[in-house]
């Protein structure tokens, strides 16, 4: 009687087991509990075949890891549960790794995550990664929360900190790209510092430094650029915005400034020993200050190369039309996200509207509620991820929102609006 008792409990056991793995859209969980395959985030990643090609979804729950994270796959997602309770944490100075003689390549090892060259596709989002060096020694030399190289390598809704310098290093020159949105970056000198190409967008940047906030490394190609909209930079008092030692491209779009930024235009650096050989391109669209404007960051696009229009500059405008991240983007956050139009968009067309989102992870299917006032309509359940609603009205506000439908029960999405022209 007590070896079926037992039988029970381990069938139960299992079941429950693999309920939970049936609701979560995750190839791998790491779970500090011992609740998922591993109970780190190095040995999940290690366990992928070093050919893999198609994306492997690792779930991460809530805790924090005390671990360096090293990424040598490419199509790799780390996701965490929640972005404020999972969180990656390790204390590593850049100059102390690379002096010693342990360290056969420069800067790897020198981050909390380390990405390889030849990475590609790599997905980071819902978490947080800090490099807590200069809170625990008082040391704010450069200290990353991640560095590397790779391509195609976007950061969602994630806390990225840094006690010293150079928080997010994402440095392939050649054909680097990069996509960032919805995220928190926090650091000293450089913190957001890419080469190659790179897009931000609905984030929010505090800085530490008297000298740079941003940084970008655009001179293996002309075409490479740095684009930064909706976003706000908040700092200690007098935080200058920028600056770059070589050639860069730096486009700042629909951004708001604290009143704690420096009248200091983004700047060639007196240590620099490389000119800049296209000049100074740095370019600004209805960007603001709290308590007054600067006259450097006035709007001047059309000064740039083909003189683009302010709703040209998207993120596949960026990357030259060699990636639309945002057209292929994973569905890999708890949460519907990445919605267009943008939330607070304005003079859409009328008659040529179509609702987009990027679904959540473990979405089956999508309610879709839409209307002129916050009482929303029902207009009923569909699989896609698009939404046509007919022809609209001119000058009108409408809202819309999107509830996932999942085998665990409904996730009830935030109402968003835009308006029309």
């Amino acid at each position: 009687m007590r070896q079926k008792k037992i039988l029970l409990i381990i069938i139960f056991i299992c079941l429950e087991y693999n309920s939970l793995f049936a609701k979560e859209k995750a190839d791998i969980i790491v779970a500090k509990d011992g609740s998922g395959s591993y109970t780190d985030i190095q040995n999940a990643i290690n366990s992928i075949p070093a050919n893999n090609n198609k994306n492997v979804i690792i779930l991460i729950k809530n805790g924090i890891y005390r671990e360096q994270i090293f990424i040598t796959k490419s199509f790799i997602t780390l996701v965490g549960e929640d972005r404020d309770s999972t969180r990656i944490i390790y204390p590593v100075l850049r100059k102390k790794v690379n002096q010693t003689t342990m360290n056969m390549y420069k800067d790897w090892g020198t981050a909390v995550i380390n990405i390889d060259t030849t990475v590609t596709d790599l997905t980071i989002a819902n978490l947080t990664v800090h490099n807590n060096y200069g809170g625990l020694y008082g040391d704010h030399d450069h200290q990353f929360a991640i560095r590397g190289g790779g391509t195609r390598i976007i950061i969602l809704n994630c806390n990225i900190i840094a006690d010293g310098g150079d928080t997010v290093s994402l440095w392939n020159k050649k054909d680097g790209m990069y996509y960032h949105a919805n995220c928190y970056f926090e650091g000293h000198v450089d913190f957001v510092c890419p080469r190659g190409w790179c897009y931000i967008t609905d984030s929010k940047f505090f800085s530490h430094s008297k000298t740079a906030a941003i940084w970008h490394d655009g001179d293996g190609d002309i075409n490479q650029k740095f684009v930064i909209r909706y976003s706000f930079f908040d700092g200690v008092p007098n935080f200058p915005l920028g600056r770059n030692h070589r050639d860069g491209q730096i486009y700042l779009l629909d951004c708001i400034f604290s009143r704690n930024m420096a009248d200091t235009p983004i700047y060639f650096p007196k240590t620099s020993t490389t000119p800049w050989k296209w000049g100074a391109r740095h370019y600004y669209y209805n960007c603001h200050r709290i308590g007054g404007d600067y006259d450097w960051f006035r709007d001047n696009l059309e000064t740039a190369s083909t003189s683009p229009n302010a709703n040209d500059i998207t993120a596949k405008w960026t990357f030259d039309g060699k990636w639309d991240p945002e057209g292929t983007m994973p569905a890999v956050l708890p949460e519907v996200f990445l919605l267009r139009p943008r939330t607070g968009s304005y003079k859409i067309k009328s008659d040529n509207v179509t609702l987009e989102w990027a679904p959540a992870r473990n979405a089956i299917s999508h309610n879709v509620y839409f209307g002129k006032n916050v009482k929303l309509e029902f207009k009923g359940n569909q699989k896609t991820n698009k939404f046509n609603p007919g022809k609209l009205e001119a000058n009108t506000r409408y809202y819309w929102r999107i509830d996932e439908v999942t085998e665990s029960g409904i996730i009830v999405g935030q109402t968003w609006h835009f308006t029309t022209e």
